[in-house]
């Protein structure tokens, strides 16, 4: 029985520390005016804030292999969304364009530590689906 605490706590570490980076990202943005289309506003508060806790409340119920799914999915999601707009399309949000502003730092470092964070909470994931899938 000590598994399941000990893999709630590497959830809970994965989506929390997600969660921190997101919220000190978030600040980046809005110290340096780089702004979100409706798009990218629905998709950063569904997939990459909102999901990741349901999956982690998820994770405390019978519902657990759903809830790691949703992680997986999410952080995936993150990832790639991530990658593309602050590595890959020209735009303010991205790295390499930003605007002048004192958070370009943080907005540099905020953006690597998502997609740290976000490579740990797949794996986690991943993880998580192999033990709970194993279990009858």
């Amino acid at each position: 029985m000590r598994e399941k605490p000990a893999r709630r706590a590497w959830v809970a570490i994965a989506v929390v520390a997600h969660l921190i980076v997101n919220l000190a990202h978030g600040h980046a943005h809005t110290r340096l005016g780089v702004g979100l289309n409706a798009f990218q506003t629905l998709y950063v508060f569904g997939v990459i804030l909102i999901a990741p806790l349901v999956a982690l409340v998820l994770s405390f119920t019978r519902l657990a292999r759903a809830g790691a799914w949703l992680l997986l999915v999410s952080m995936l999601g993150s990832l790639i969304f991530g990658v593309l707009y602050h590595y890959v399309i020209v735009s303010p949000d991205n790295v390499a364009y930003l605007p002048v502003g004192s958070a370009r730092d943080l907005f540099r470092i905020s953006a690597m530590l998502l997609f740290v964070t976000e490579a740990f909470g797949i794996i986690i994931a991943a993880v998580e689906i192999r033990k709970l899938s194993r279990r009858p």
